[in-house]
Formats: C-alpha cells, sequence, structure tokens
C-alpha cells in the first residue's frame, strides 16, 4: 500500500530540514511539533541511526474543514513530514492525505484531502528543486 510520496536532494540534511520548513510555510502550513528521532533512540535506547526528523506540519483552514466533516480525524493530523538521509542523499517524504479517505471511508473528507495533497506535494516540489 503506497500511502505517501518523497523527493531527493543531494543537500545536506539540515539544509533540508530548513527548506523543508520553508516550502511548507509557502503552502500555508505550520510546523506543529518536532521529533528528532535520531536524538531520541541514541538517548532512550543507545541506538545509533542516520538523520532522521518527523515535522508535524499543519494548514490551520484545512485542519478545521477535515475536523466539521469528522472529529475523529485528529487521530490522522498533522500531516507528518519525513527529512532523513539515505546513502549520500537527504530523503523528504510527506503522509499522502488520501490516506485520511481510504483509512475512514469519508467520502466527504476527499476535496480537503485533495488540497492538502497538492499543497503537500508543491511543497515537496520546491525542495527538489
Amino acid at each position: 500500500m503506497k500511502y505517501g510520496f518523497a523527493v531527493r536532494t543531494d543537500a545536506p540534511f539540515d539544509a533540508t530540514v530548513a527548506q523543508v520548513r520553508e516550502a511548507l510555510k509557502a503552502q500555508g502550513f505550520g510546523v506543529l511539533t518536532e521529533i528528532d528521532v535520531q536524538a531520541t533512540l541514541r538517548a532512550k535506547l543507545g541506538e545509533q541511526m542516520e538523520d532522521y526528523v518527523i515535522l508535524g506540519a499543519c494548514n490551520p483552514p484545512l485542519a478545521h474543514r477535515a475536523l466539521a466533516h469528522d472529529r475523529q480525524i485528529g487521530l490522522l493530523l498533522p500531516c507528518n513530514v519525513v527529512v532523513r538521509t539515505q546513502d549520500s542523499q537527504t530523503v523528504v517524504e510527506a503522509l499522502d492525505p488520501m490516506t485520511m479517505v481510504g483509512v475512514t471511508g469519508e467520502e466527504s473528507l476527499r476535496p480537503v484531502a485533495t488540497e492538502a495533497a497538492t499543497r503537500l506535494r508543491a511543497a515537496l516540489a520546491a525542495v527538489a528543486g
């Protein structure tokens, strides 16, 4: 099952995280949460892994519209965007908001999910150049 979309860049990890934040902002998303998975696993488990951060992105008007259709949709919010290193590149992945329609079966969410997906794809395209 495909539930996200991704782009790759040769830009360094930290520069890409900053660029993703700006690209999301340009599409009306704010970053509500940031989870540094690499640091958390190192601190809590002593495990080493590649650079990996999860950004919880929210577009308030879209979130409001989705919540108006289904209050439980908050379980699937915010839109998670992952920035991670793989080999010598930085990968940026976003959860496809259409997953909300599939998980809930609520066709009334399709216009909101479509707009969110369009905006997230535009943000990722900006990062990819």
